[in-house]
């Protein structure tokens, strides 16, 4: 398996996977309005909006296939992490997450992350160390817990 910082040709792959995904693990706790809210900026204009805006994407490919994406925004903000299903419970998100802090830590992030975690992925994030700052919160239909993570600074 490599992870690569991904590039625009990546869009559109990226953008399958997490409506897949989120259609599938996340939506059904959301109101109409929010499903639609959030399907929206999975599109791939809504991807490419979102890296021309200055998120940075990286994937991870196994034998030519999209096994998983990491999304950081802002160098401090988990945006989005996916591994497709095929792939799960190989370690790979945990992989991605790496690789996504330590370019923001290398970027200049003191340590501090935050992440909106969808329920079905709280406890995911709560072994990478996060931690929930509320309980459940609903914006606009779409619900999710807000979660941080502090981590020391590599010397």
């Amino acid at each position: 398996m490599t992870i690569r910082p991904a590039t625009p040709e990546d869009i559109e792959s990226i953008s399958q996977l997490l409506c897949e995904l989120s259609e599938r693990f996340i939506t059904a706790e959301f109101s109409s309005e929010g499903k639609r809210a959030l399907l929206e900026t999975l599109t791939p204009d809504g991807i490419g909006k979102s890296m021309q805006s200055g998120f940075r994407y990286h994937v991870a490919e196994e034998k030519g296939q999209l096994a998983g994406v990491v999304g950081m925004k802002e160098d401090s903000h988990l945006y989005h992490l996916f591994v497709a299903e095929s792939f799960q419970r190989r370690g790979i998100a945990r992989k991605l997450w790496q690789c996504a802090m330590n370019e923001c830590l290398e970027r200049g992030n003191p340590g501090k992350f935050t992440v909106n975690s969808s329920i079905y992925a709280q406890g995911a994030y709560e072994k990478f160390g996060f931690v929930a700052i509320s309980g459940p919160t609903d914006k606009g239909g779409v619900v999710f817990v807000p979660m941080k993570l502090i981590v020391s600074r590599r010397q």
